[in-house]
């Protein structure tokens, strides 16, 4: 087995070791960064009409049962909806669907897009994404000043494509190696 070489660090790279605490909270968040992670949009149905989440904290749970993760943040004034809701579809955009973050970010309730369908409960279903995971909820964790909800897939859409990346503020897309 070979290992491809990895450049050297200099004595110029700048190496923080810290433990995390009150006022660290941005160097932290810089740290937690350098994981590149996939981009995901999550929505449901309210009694006050669909709403939308961007998201970056979302894993795979268990293949059987099927369960997903993702974790809101408290702050943000679409907090309950998610974390009451009894069903939502978590969305994983392709490398070129960057607008719908930034869409959906600024505009959580807005829907007037082409191509939009809906699940029997009327959760709003994105179209163009790699894949779709529509889930019932199975259980809402502490998180910190995060919540962890965890959903039951009950169906999946998937199509093949190179996904929206997420990395150290940026988003970008993934060029997987061809070997």
């Amino acid at each position: 087995m070979t290992f491809a070489r990895m450049p050297r660090m200099s004595d110029h790279d700048p190496i923080q070791t810290f433990a995390p605490g009150p006022g660290d909270e941005r160097r932290l968040r810089d740290a937690l960064g350098a994981f590149a992670t996939g981009v995901t949009v999550v929505t449901t149905r309210t009694a006050r009409g669909p709403v939308a989440m961007t998201a970056n904290s979302f894993a795979s749970v268990s293949l059987a049962p099927p369960l997903v993760l993702w974790s809101p943040a408290r702050a943000s004034r679409r907090f309950a909806a998610f974390a009451e809701a009894d069903h939502f579809a978590i969305h994983i955009l392709a490398a070129d669907q960057a607008p719908l973050v930034a869409h959906f970010a600024r505009h959580g309730g807005d829907f007037a897009l082409p191509g939009l369908t809906e699940t029997a409960e009327g959760v709003p279903i994105l179209p163009g994404c790699l894949a779709v995971f529509d889930c019932a909820r199975h259980a809402v964790h502490e998180g910190g000043d995060h919540a962890i909800v965890v959903g039951r897939v009950r169906s999946v859409r998937h199509r093949p494509g190179a996904p929206l990346v997420f990395q150290a503020g940026r988003y970008g897309g993934f060029a997987p190696d061809r070997r």
